[in-house]
């Protein structure tokens, strides 16, 4: 059995943050574990550095910024919107932003353990309705020839450690998949960065989401 998912809580409600954790505690007993809370912006990103988590659940209007805020200052793990809104602009900020899943809070606790499961794992995890929304945007947004000329830049190996660094995969983890060193993995990784003009392995996977080549 693998180990347990380990869980961040970040809300600005105590009392949603405690029946949070005491839902997935219940549930998600060997599966999940929650490794610790945040309010706010500052408080998340300090916890991200303290306790790398797995999994951040993340609600999307937070003191200092919001979740988006906190994506942009610590990435790393993975992120998974929890949030009472299901309007579309959130919903695609939150995304572009770098979420991996965006769930409301109507879900069951069964369903809230098997989406962050889900998103550990590299998957996409959207309620069904918000689904449609992220479909709609990035199909408008994208320009396919554009992605094209892009990926042409591009060797085959360096596409293949590109989409595993941008699902979130550590340098090892891309060395042990590809059976390749963790010091090639580096250089293709600084080829792709320079080849494609970005900065970081946050602007990558952002940059990959856009055009759906996870």
């Amino acid at each position: 059995m693998s180990d347990p998912v380990k869980v961040l809580v970040v809300d600005d409600h105590a009392m949603f943050r405690s029946g949070v954790r005491a839902e997935l505690e219940r549930e998600g007993d060997g599966v999940v574990h929650v490794v610790g809370e945040a309010a706010d912006v500052d408080q998340a990103v300090a916890a991200i550095a303290a306790t790398p988590p797995d999994v951040v659940l993340l609600d999307v209007h937070l003191p200092g910024g919001g979740g988006v805020e906190v994506m942009r200052r610590a990435p790393g793990p993975r992120f998974l919107a929890l949030s009472v809104s299901d309007a579309a602009e959130d919903v695609i900020g939150t995304i572009r932003g770098g979420a991996r899943g965006y769930v409301t809070k109507t879900i069951t606790g069964p369903e809230l353990v098997a989406a962050i499961r889900r998103v550990a794992d590299g998957d996409a995890v959207f309620s069904p309705r918000l689904a449609g929304f992220v479909l709609d945007a990035f199909a408008a947004a994208i320009d396919v020839a554009s992605v094209d000329e892009d990926l042409d830049r591009l060797t085959e190996r360096e596409r293949e450690v590109m989409r595993l660094i941008a699902r979130g995969y550590s340098y090892k983890e891309v060395a042990k998949e590809l059976y390749i060193s963790i010091k090639t993995v580096e250089t293709h990784m600084s080829s792709v960065l320079r080849k494609l003009q970005l900065s970081s392995r946050h602007e990558l996977t952002r940059w990959a989401s856009d055009r759906r080549l996870l």
